[in-house]
């Protein structure tokens, strides 16, 4: 059976994105159809529609999901229809390098649903992330579907990637310990989130970096204990001033360009930790001194996915969310329909949103 739902579609590099009937066939083996509940607007549907990711259009752009099991395919044991899940772009598969080391949250591996959605004509779709989520229905592998309590779906979905990617910068990657200093370079949905993960992980001092002050009274709200407007002032000489001069023991860059990752660099202590989670630009390079490299110690990390492994975190921060110890629901900005992604989108790119979320 095919099911026909409506899904957000991008057709062209840089064009605007469009709302299309979508051919979602059944689960086959290893597969499960979810109907989506809510999905969240991510920079990285944007990076799709802009072509900077890869130029495979047409793509069903949506990932950061929440929703429940319709039917699975033979073979799938994890998940059952009637089930509520997060959606995420790590199936580990439980066979490569890294999952037979005992580091499945670096799975080489990973899978997405073997049958493709289409377009009514029959032209077939490049699911973002590995799950087109913009859509009344989606087929993923059924590893993707982490099963978790019933909780407000548009609260929910958004840890399927962005909130994911900074909390687990500052609970995984780096990870921050009990009474250290943390500074965050930018302070929109994934900075935010590392915010929030280094107060759950009982960081001292929590220092926000960002170019507006809208976006800095945010994160007062999420853990920071201190700000810093970069435009206004030399961020690297105001982290030192806060940490006593001699630097913060963890620094998250959660923007991805080369002077921020420079600033964070040269913010942090000896020993200390630079943690890379916003996604760079194709192309871009950076040049370090490698005597710094060398004599500052400690490490320079990159984290993929926040270093996350889906069946352990996503259950554990929605048990966190329901004991009211993190406030998912303050990353949601608002709620739109599914033919108001592209005016979602500027709105993201403005800085007026965490999360814009479409509620079907």
């Amino acid at each position: 059976m095919t099911h026909e739902v409506q899904g957000v579609v991008a057709r062209h590099r840089g064009r605007p994105v469009s709302v299309e009937t979508i051919l979602v066939p059944d689960p086959g083996p290893g597969e499960a159809l979810v109907k989506v509940l809510a999905c969240g607007v991510c920079h990285t549907d944007l990076h799709y529609r802009e072509g900077a990711i890869n130029d495979e259009f047409p793509f069903l752009l949506g990932h950061e999901a929440a929703g429940v099991v319709e039917s699975v395919g033979p073979d799938v044991e994890d998940v059952e229809p009637g089930d509520f899940v997060i959606l995420n772009w790590r199936a580990v598969c439980g066979r490569c390098r890294a999952c037979r080391r005992g580091q499945p949250w670096y799975c080489f591996d990973t899978h997405n649903a073997t049958q493709k959605m289409r377009l009514a004509d029959g032209t077939p779709l490049s699911p973002a992330l590995g799950i087109g989520a913009f859509a009344e229905k989606a087929l993923v592998a059924a590893g993707q579907c982490t099963k978790v309590p019933k909780v407000r779906p548009e609260a929910a979905g958004l840890l399927g990637c962005g909130l994911m990617a900074g909390l687990g910068a500052a609970l995984n990657t780096a990870p921050v310990s009990r009474g250290q200093s943390v500074a965050v370079i930018g302070c929109g949905g994934v900075g935010n989130a590392a915010i929030a993960g280094a107060r759950l992980a009982g960081a001292g001092r929590i220092i926000a970096v960002d170019i507006d002050d809208r976006k800095l009274e945010l994160a007062t709200s999420f853990g920071a204990t201190h700000t810093l407007n970069s435009r206004t002032g030399d961020p690297v000489a105001g982290i030192r001033a806060l940490t006593d001069g001699f630097g913060a023991d963890v620094v998250i860059d959660a923007v991805g360009r080369p002077e921020t990752y420079r600033q964070a660099f040269d913010a942090r202590d000896l020993a200390g930790v630079v943690v890379l989670v916003g996604v760079p630009e194709p192309g871009v390079t950076i040049e370090l001194p490698l005597l710094d490299v060398f004599g500052r110690g400690g490490a320079l990390k990159s984290s993929w996915y926040g270093d996350c492994l889906p069946s352990r975190d996503f259950p554990m921060l929605i048990d966190l969310y329901q004991q009211g110890r993190l406030d998912l629901d303050a990353f949601v900005s608002e709620t739109i329909a599914l033919n108001e992604v592209e005016e979602a989108f500027a709105r993201m790119q403005s800085g007026d949103v965490l999360r814009s979320v479409v509620v079907f």
